[in-house]
């Protein structure tokens, strides 16, 4: 175990992380016991860096289709079968190529599984990908759902990708997404976080706790009346291999909220924002932020809505992270208020606890301690 990590969770007489609950989501250790065994293979060698606290990085493959529509399988067909019915043309992703707003690809993925009985798997984007407003899914044979990994699924993986506001250079190898699997479905409930919640603060101050932590905007400003970003409509290519590359104002404009009256969500733009609350994500658990709830308002919340553990944990220097709001106003303006809620938290156990933590040094992890964040390609001051 990390020496920063609380000894109030076990170890085995060997030094391994001992099992805290027979159902929960699989942590690091138990990911590279899967590679090992080969429930997850590749078709290139998987890097110690995918493997993070409780998912595993997944990476494009070397050919992408563009088709005509988003599109699930159905249980009678393979995405390759689909693929063949709607595809319009085949992109090679091997020296990199360009994916353009507004278009759908489906890419196989390097990796596919071999899962056993009672394992299944979660996909979200990555944070940078949500924060690039890069819509992706992930896809397998046979599949009723977007993001899901059934029970038991043996086979390949797929992503399905839109870029929404930028159109973006991607390659062989580059990772969108990331795959949590899970022993078993324990339940998330709302008395399950109080009482964790009372254990170690999830958020600053009293949590407003119903399906979830609540999670509101904040428009206070800073010294220059920054409180977020808006996406520019018309821009330059970005490359996803390029980090702290571009600068900030040539793809984004500056946003301001007008004191007592909030801000104005225009439809169709995409937006970057923080929350009020500084969050925390203990050892031993996960988190993710339901994206979308219609009695909060007509718009969207956090296309990249899954934390690891150890995100803003004191004991990995996270004190004072805040999650960062990706939002798409729909069908008409939406005024948002300083401190409404936007979105729920909702933390689910791991079964044991994972041998590296978000924050920790050399598993890159860009968003700790962060406040109001563009993504890992944009200079920061």
């Amino acid at each position: 175990m990390a020496d920063n990590v609380s000894p109030l969770f076990p170890t085995s007489e060997d030094g391994a992380e001992a099992a805290l609950h027979s159902t929960g989501i699989l942590p690091s250790q138990d990911i590279r016991a899967m590679i090992r065994g080969h429930e997850i293979q590749a078709l290139a060698e998987i890097d110690e860096d995918q493997v993070q606290p409780a998912s595993l990085d997944l990476r494009l493959g070397a050919v992408a289709y563009r088709v005509r529509a988003s599109f699930l399988p159905g249980t009678d067909a393979t995405v390759m079968e689909r693929i063949a019915a709607f595809a319009m043309h085949e992109v090679d992703l091997t020296g990199g190529a360009v994916m353009e707003k507004g278009c759908v690809y489906v890419v196989p993925l390097l990796e596919s599984v071999n899962l056993r009985h009672r394992v299944s798997g979660v996909a979200n984007p990555k944070s940078s990908t949500g924060r690039l407003d890069i819509f992706t899914r992930l896809i397998t044979d046979h599949a009723t759902a977007f993001d899901q990994v059934a029970s038991g699924y043996k086979g390949p993986l797929y992503a399905e990708i839109s870029p929404r506001t930028f159109s973006v250079v991607v390659r062989k190898g580059t990772r969108l997404s990331q795959l949590r699997l899970q022993r078993g479905s324990p339940p998330a409930t709302d008395t399950h976080i109080r009482r964790l919640h009372d254990s170690m603060p999830l958020v600053e101050g009293e949590a407003d706790i119903d399906r979830g932590i609540a999670v509101t905007v904040d428009l206070t400003s800073d010294e220059d009346g920054l409180v977020g970003y808006r996406a520019r409509q018309h821009t330059d290519l970005v490359d996803l291999a390029r980090i702290d590359h571009y600068a900030p104002l040539d793809f984004w404009e500056s946003v301001r909220a007008e004191a007592g009256r909030g801000l104005v969500l225009n439809p169709g733009d995409f937006y970057i924002l923080a929350s009020k609350e500084a969050v925390a994500v203990p050892p031993d658990h996960a988190a993710e932020m339901r994206p979308y709830d219609t009695q909060v308002g007509e718009f969207r919340v956090h296309y990249a809505g899954f934390f690891d553990p150890g995100f803003g944990y004191a004991g990995t220097g996270g004190t004072g992270s805040k999650a960062v709001l990706e939002i798409r106003s729909y069908e008409v303006p939406f005024v948002l208020r300083d401190g409404q809620v936007v979105a729920r938290l909702v933390y689910e156990r791991l079964t044991a606890v994972p041998d590296k933590l978000y924050g920790q040094e050399g598993i890159g992890s860009s968003y700790q301690r962060q406040g109001l964040a563009l993504a890992k390609q944009f200079k920061r001051d």
